[in-house]
């Protein structure tokens, strides 16, 4: 099947999904973001390799976070950044996704960055600009519904490499609220294809998917039984929004039986580390005590999302 992110030369030319991206090209942005942590260390933390290219910033979707790190990437690579607020701009006004698209590709558009609630819409502009024969344009998914968020996946596994090195040897835990999580689903894509022999979900079974098995995924519904022995425990934001209706009896019962306190995360193995994608609802998802302790790698997962995202962007263009 044609993966639309790759040229025929299997190239990655947009980032829309970890999911059937090959290991060498995952390595290699990992690689790349490795030496752009470099630059992040310098007192200019300048490169040239975007200057005079312009990368737009689609936020359908609020987020501080990512669109923040897009930025500081993109103008660390020294290119124009133009942010868009798209919930004051034309589409506010009834102009569709692809008007909106057509107009910036007007404006000399290099790169889009895309969040969207809606799963598939950076697929959907891909497809259109590969239409309209702009295969100079390119688009990287910065979230997309419940279905990917490829640059958090990466960024993820650029954080579990560094402490941990070897993929191969690895077991990790993926920790709630699954069935809305894009970042769950990049995460398990780019852990299997990396080699990982055990990847877990733990959750209640209001919040897990039931085709995690196909994905080669071992379910588990107890929070003793599915930290033990781990190396990598990574914590899914339980969406405050959620937590009324049918999934949940309450923030409090969640996190009774899912919260990851100290007595939970001795269970796991001495040295493993825990991740988290931000934000935080601590007191529900997980302990301060944990949040804040030595095993969290929460606040280098956001400085290694920098150069990450560095790597994606210096990538795409060339090919």
């Amino acid at each position: 099947m044609h993966n639309p992110q790759l040229n025929r030369h299997g190239e990655l030319t947009h980032l829309l999904s970890i999911e059937g991206l090959p290991q060498e090209v995952i390595t290699h942005i990992l690689d790349t973001a490795a030496s752009f942590m470099e630059v992040s260390q310098r007192e200019v933390k300048k490169v040239p390799l975007l200057r005079g290219k312009s990368v737009f910033n689609l936020f359908f979707e609020n987020s501080t976070r990512t669109r923040t790190t897009f930025e500081i990437a993109a103008k660390r690579l020294s290119a124009d950044v133009i942010n868009l607020d798209i919930g004051r701009s034309s589409t506010a006004k009834g102009e569709t996704l692809l008007d909106t698209i057509d107009n910036l590709c007007a404006m000399h558009a290099n790169l889009f960055v895309v969040r969207h609630a809606a799963s598939g819409a950076p697929y959907l502009i891909a497809e259109h600009l590969a239409r309209v024969g702009r295969d100079d344009i390119h688009v990287v998914n910065a979230g997309d519904g419940r279905h990917a968020h490829p640059t958090q996946g990466l960024l993820d596994m650029y954080t579990i490499r560094h402490y941990k090195k070897d993929f191969t040897q690895l077991r990790v835990a993926i920790v709630g609220d699954i069935l809305h999580s894009r970042v769950a689903r990049s995460d398990i894509h780019a852990l299997t294809t990396l080699g990982v022999p055990e990847v877990r979900a733990i959750g209640p079974q209001t919040l897990l998917p039931s085709h995690l098995g196909r994905m080669g995924v071992h379910v588990f519904h107890d929070m003793a039984a599915g930290l033990k022995d781990c190396d990598v425990v990574i914590m899914l934001r339980l969406q405050n929004e959620r937590m009324t209706g049918a999934l949940l009896p309450s923030a409090g019962e969640y996190f009774r039986h899912y919260g990851l306190t100290p007595q939970k995360l001795a269970l796991a193995k001495p040295d493993a580390i825990v991740m988290h994608p931000g934000p935080m609802n601590r007191g529900v998802e997980i302990h301060s005590a944990v949040a804040d302790g030595a095993q969290a790698v929460i606040l280098p997962q956001v400085t290694f999302g920098i150069a990450v995202r560095m790597a994606v962007m210096s990538i795409v263009p060339g090919n």
